[in-house]
C-alpha cells in the first residue's frame, strides 16, 4: 500500500477516506455517463423515432392497400351479382393490358414488378 493512503486513514479514519473513495467513484461514473453515453443515446433516440415514423407510414399504406383491395372484391361481387357472369381475370393477362396500353406512341412503358 501506499503510504499516503495509509497517513491520511490514520489522520482522518477508515470511513472518511473510503467515503472520499466512492465519492470519487460516484464522479468518475457520472462524468464517463455524461460524456460517452448520453451522447450515442441521443443519436440512438433520433434514430428510432426515425424508424418509428417509417414503420407508421408503412401501417398506413398497409391499411390503405388492404381497403382498396376490400373495394374490387366488393365491386367484383356486385359485377357478378349484376351479369351474372365470373369476373376470372389472371395476373398475366392484367399484365399483358397493361403493356400493350402503354406501348401506344406518346406513353411510356411501365415498369411492372413481379
Amino acid at each position: 500500500m501506499d503510504s499516503s493512503l495509509i497517513d491520511a486513514i490514520n489522520q482522518y479514519g477508515f470511513p472518511i477516506v473510503a467515503a472520499m473513495g466512492l465519492g470519487y467513484f460516484v464522479y468518475y461514473v457520472w462524468r464517463w455517463v455524461t460524456t460517452e453515453i448520453k451522447p450515442v443515446l441521443g443519436q440512438a433516440s433520433s434514430t428510432l423515432v426515425a424508424l418509428i415514423d417509417r414503420i407508421r407510414m408503412l401501417d398506413n399504406d398497409m391499411i390503405r392497400l388492404t381497403q382498396k383491395i376490400q373495394m374490387v372484391l366488393e365491386l367484383k361481387e356486385q359485377y357478378e351479382k349484376v351479369t351474372g357472369k365470373s369476373f376470372n381475370l389472371d395476373i398475366d393477362e392484367i399484365e399483358k393490358v397493361i403493356d400493350t396500353d402503354y406501348q401506344k406512341p406518346g406513353r411510356k412503358k411501365r415498369n411492372v414488378q413481379k
